[in-house]
């Protein structure tokens, strides 16, 4: 059946684009955590590092990068400014020199502590329930998988 013109329309109009809705809930959850993180002074894609090393400490940046879907070129400059706020280290691996480590340290463990309120405001803030939010996530996340196939 071919497309009308109506069809082509609608298909070229913002409220359409999956990939908008997509891009501004983005700009929705950045507002969101802002605050949130202002008071642990973390942007959120260096709280997604520290949240990584909370779950399992001393990873390689390669590991970090991959979970993150970040190239080092990206993680580097990151990781270089979480060092100099003291809250991790950056080590060479000793039985793979190539390989950089990446360890907390106790103001970093520390910090754990100061960071257990936010996903609680983040929930909050969207107003669905556990299970909404893990279907919700759960697609999304499905989504992600397939176009990076």
């Amino acid at each position: 059946m071919a497309a009308t013109e109506n069809d082509n329309d609608e298909m070229l109009t913002l409220d359409s684009f999956l990939c908008f809705a997509v891009y501004s809930a983005n700009h929705a959850f950045t507002r969101i955590y802002k605050p949130l993180l202002e008071e642990l002074d973390l942007t959120y894609p260096q709280y997604l590092v520290m949240v990584l090393l909370w779950e399992k400490d001393d990873q390689t940046v390669g590991s970090l990068g991959e979970r993150l879907f970040l190239e080092s070129s990206t993680l580097t400059p990151m990781l270089k400014r979480l060092e100099a706020a003291g809250y991790i280290a950056r080590v060479r691996d000793k039985s793979d020199e190539r390989q950089v480590r990446v360890q907390l340290t106790d103001l970093g463990k520390a910090l754990r502590q100061k960071a257990v309120d936010v996903p609680r405001g983040l929930t909050a803030a969207t107003k669905l329930g556990a299970d909404d939010l893990q279907r919700m996530r759960a697609e999304v996340s499905s989504l992600r998988d397939t176009l990076l196939k």
